[in-house]
């Protein structure tokens, strides 16, 4: 029987047709421990382990789909974040580590208070609310899509992580979430941000399995999201309720003075790790 180590340079060594060598690498190795089930230490303690057929005989199929450009974590049907397991589908946008800075912005700001609210529109996996719902327990959390599909993901992952969220399906530009206003401690956000334009600089990967809907937004209103969420947090947000969005980093100053010409106060845009201005928060300003 291969080894472990023997399969996962196999796999990576395939992957560099169309990777670079370290994405390569790492994708084989997530490959191989989540279809053995162990931890990235634990594969690499275990890579002279001879691997079951039934395992490496999954391999050859796997490796087609990766080679044609489809997502690991569509290929896996699973995606990680902020410790969680997520199911994820072509119906949801895979989540990114710069969304899991904005959640745990968001954890930072809010530990200290109870009882809070949370609305999360454009949820896809319902990656952000699971993850607050872990780290906050909010009493109420509501969270929109446009897609039924999405939706019906994000409810699966609710399910298994045993959160009580308030699904509903709406389009956000023209329809209003079920929720009582001025009731909001948190609004947070991922909308689409990704100029029409922007097409042909994305990789295969992406542009051809992730949902275009979830990504792209006209050039002509780069903001279009920003503002009609904005706007809504303006009667939905309590007096001291936060807004958070992640951004394009080209357009962080515009998205500021949106809010501020709101009347949102403390808007700040804050970079992730790689020094980029994606992540904003701006509050309600509290009654006198």
């Amino acid at each position: 029987m291969p080894t472990l180590r023997q399969l996962t340079a196999d796999l990576s060594s395939a992957l560099e047709t169309i990777y670079p060598a370290s994405e390569a690498g790492s994708i084989a190795g997530q490959i191989l421990e989540h279809l053995l089930q162990l931890t990235p230490l634990q594969r690499r303690m275990q890579a002279d382990a001879p691997v079951p057929p039934e395992v490496a005989d999954q391999l050859p199929a796997l490796q087609a789909r990766l080679l044609h450009h489809e997502p690991m974590q569509y290929v896996l049907g699973v995606a990680h974040f902020a410790g969680l397991e997520l199911e994820v589908t072509p119906a949801t946008l895979i989540p990114r580590p710069e969304t899991e800075e904005l959640v745990q912005l968001i954890i930072e700001e809010q530990r200290h208070r109870s009882a809070l609210s949370v609305l999360d529109v454009g949820t896809g996996s319902g990656c952000i609310p699971l993850a607050l719902c872990q780290a906050l327990e909010p009493i109420r959390t509501v969270a929109v899509d446009i897609s039924a599909d999405a939706l019906a993901v994000a409810r699966r992952n609710a399910s298994r992580y045993g959160c009580e969220i308030d699904f509903q399906q709406l389009d956000i530009l023209t329809q209003t979430p079920t929720v009582e206003p001025h009731s909001l401690d948190v609004l947070v956000s991922n909308p689409p941000y990704v100029l029409e334009s922007e097409r042909p600089l994305m990789r295969p990967n992406v542009l051809n399995f992730e949902p275009a809907t979830a990504l792209f937004v006209p050039d002509y209103d780069p903001l279009l999201f920003y503002r009609r969420i904005a706007e809504l947090g303006t009667t939905l947000l309590r007096p001291g309720g936060a807004l958070y969005f992640e951004i394009n980093e080209q357009y962080a100053s515009q998205t500021l003075d949106l809010l501020t010409g709101l009347d949102y106060t403390q808007a700040v845009a804050r970079p992730d790790i790689f020094g980029k201005q994606r992540l904003v928060r701006a509050s309600r300003e509290k009654v006198a």
